[in-house]
């Protein structure tokens, strides 16, 4: 988990750097959470923003409780089997950003007046320039760019879970729900 902990953080800094609207900062959170269950993904997305909210700053802190929803939703849907198939990964993906979907909007809006630095403020900007109102410009941004990360999340989770050795995962009973 450590490690994985550390790639998030280092994809999250990256796609933070290049201001990018998709993070893919969770993509060692959901591989954590279909291997070892919803309880360790959900911590390690939790840790995860934690830790970069010290080393980044204190804006990744403030959507620590977005990180641990992924990780508690990827894995109750990898529980009753949703990475078996590229398209139930798929499907995942918009589940957790429905899941997601209330979560940031308020936080973005009310610690950070809807500008957070990250790609995605173009397009919150954008509708607020046609005379939209805040809350409307963040609630349609947010899950917009949200279902193309977490859709592209769990179709690359399940890409690498079939590429693991069978030696390298037998010794994750949770896996045995997300094999085919």
């Amino acid at each position: 988990m450590a490690i994985a902990i550390a790639r998030n953080i280092a994809l999250g800094q990256a796609a933070s750097f290049l201001k990018l609207p998709i993070v893919f900062d969770s993509i060692r959170t959901v591989l954590a959470t279909v291997l070892a269950g919803p309880v360790a993904g959900g911590l390690m997305g939790l840790l995860t923003n934690l830790i970069r909210g010290l080393i980044q700053g204190l804006t990744a802190a403030f959507f620590a409780p977005v990180a641990l929803v992924t990780g508690v939703v990827a894995g109750l849907l990898a529980r009753v089997g949703f990475f078996r198939e590229v398209w139930q990964a798929a499907i995942s993906g918009v589940i957790v950003t429905i899941a997601l979907a209330l979560i940031p909007v308020p936080i973005r809006i009310y610690l950070f007046g809807g500008v957070t630095g990250s790609g995605a403020d173009f397009l919150t900007a954008y509708p607020l320039k046609l005379g939209q109102d805040l809350f409307p410009s963040v609630l349609i941004t947010v899950p917009g760019w949200n279902i193309a990360d977490q859709v592209l999340t769990c179709v690359l989770v399940w890409g690498i879970l079939r590429g693991l050795p069978g030696r390298a995962t037998s010794d994750w009973p949770f896996l045995a729900h997300s094999r085919a």
